[in-house]
């Protein structure tokens, strides 16, 4: 098979749960370890740091990816879901993993795959695993896909765990209590095995002290143990506290003797997009009018990208919005400015929210707009309406941003 043809394979053939919800989410690790063992267990093969958290994780994983380049490390980065390319799922140095690896992975395993029905995520999960080994990395910076005590990819070992916040998403899956979801994310601490925490929360700081202990694993809370906010190329105010859980888990790394200089932690951070290719965070894409898109999807994620745009310079505001369809748009409806114009749009997957429903959401709390065929004909109307005094914001979920990137 082609590159596209064998991606075109990976997501008809198996339930992937960012386009299908529900019916691809497994309650337990034993695909993962079995497709681990087949493969030779390649995930002890490589140094690992793993990263959950509700938001920020992302940006967090990049980060850390990026500081440990600049002190020349060869360094794995895995994170989901991507945004125009599989292969920004695994890199190496910020370089994606290659076509021809991708489609022999596939083709080599295929049978197995079929034979065991293995999710889209646990045979991802393999292919990076695997890759890394093969490539020989000198640590991988591994995200949690979601939750993290039944995450595909909770079959490692880390230097140190990394959590960077706690909120209330997929809450169908992790529980319905911030408490709940701490437990779940938590699930990601080893033995021994330091942990940082990104922000401190009276409601889940009590749960994650107490797995810690059990696991007499050493925790930090960032935020009370990290004052200066050092400065990063990627843009919004929310990356405040992403900054000071990398930087707190930079310090726990070089206690554990990794080489990691002062100049090396600031340059990686002012690198990151450089060193990484990330995309979608605050995302400047256009000027006069100023077009910006962020990926925050959730009720902790928006909060913060909705003050950094009140607290922006310009005449008006243009919002170019979209969800999944099993999104609680009730919590996020009251964060978004009401005196800004609208234009409703699906994502083009199956998960998308219908337009008419959103825009229904939207005008019972007086925020109003009008629907649109598809992403790019909303940002086409925007920017048609639009001065060059103002601003057009592109975001509500993964999947709209990546139409518009």
């Amino acid at each position: 098979m082609s590159y596209s043809d064998t991606v075109s394979w990976m997501f008809k053939q198996l339930p992937m749960y960012q386009h299908t919800g529900a019916s691809a989410y497994k309650k337990d690790l034993s695909n993962t370890l079995l497709l681990a063992e087949h493969l030779g267990n390649p995930q002890n093969d490589f140094k690992s740091i793993h990263v959950a958290g509700t938001n920020g994780k992302g940006s967090t994983s990049h980060m850390l990816s990026s500081i440990l380049q600049e002190s020349g490390y060869k360094v794995g980065l895995y994170t989901s879901p991507h945004l125009k390319d599989f292969r920004e799922r695994i890199k190496i140095n910020g370089e994606v993993v290659t076509e021809d690896f991708v489609v022999n992975f596939i083709d080599h395993h295929k049978s197995f795959f079929e034979a065991h029905s293995l999710s889209f995520f646990e045979m991802t999960v393999g292919m990076a695993f695997d890759y890394f080994s093969e490539e020989k990395v000198d640590i991988a910076v591994i995200e949690v896909g979601m939750g993290g005590r039944l995450d595909s990819t909770n079959i490692i070992t880390p230097e140190v765990s990394v959590i960077t916040n706690i909120g209330l998403d997929h809450v169908q899956f992790l529980g319905d209590s911030l408490e709940a979801i701490a437990s779940e994310k938590a699930g990601i601490i080893k033995e021994r095995v330091p942990v940082v925490v990104g922000e401190t929360q009276k409601e889940t700081m009590p749960v994650f002290n107490h797995i810690a202990s059990a696991k007499n694993a050493p925790i930090f809370f960032a935020d009370q143990l990290i004052k200066e906010v050092m400065e990063t190329d990627l843009k919004g105010i929310y990356q405040t506290k992403n900054i000071k859980t990398v930087v707190q888990s930079v310090k726990v790394l070089a206690g554990l003797n990794y080489n990691i200089s002062e100049q090396s932690l600031r340059n990686g951070l002012l690198n990151v997009v450089r060193n990484t290719g990330l995309l979608g965070r605050w995302q400047q894409l256009g000027e006069d009018p100023a077009i910006i898109c962020d990926t925050a999807h959730n009720k902790e994620g928006l909060t913060h990208v909705v003050e950094q745009l009140i607290a922006m310079d310009y005449d008006r505001l243009h919002i170019v919005f979209g969800v999944v369809k099993d999104k609680d748009v009730q919590s996020i409806i009251h964060l978004m400015p009401e005196n800004s114009t609208y234009y409703f749009c699906k994502p083009n997957i199956p998960r998308g929210m219908d337009v008419k429903e959103l825009k229904g959401y939207f005008e019972k709390y007086n925020r109003n707009g009008k629907t649109y065929a598809s992403v790019k004909k909303a940002v086409e109307k925007a920017k048609e309406n639009a001065g060059e005094k103002d601003l057009i914001f592109v975001g509500g979920s993964t999947f709209v941003v990546a139409e518009v990137v």
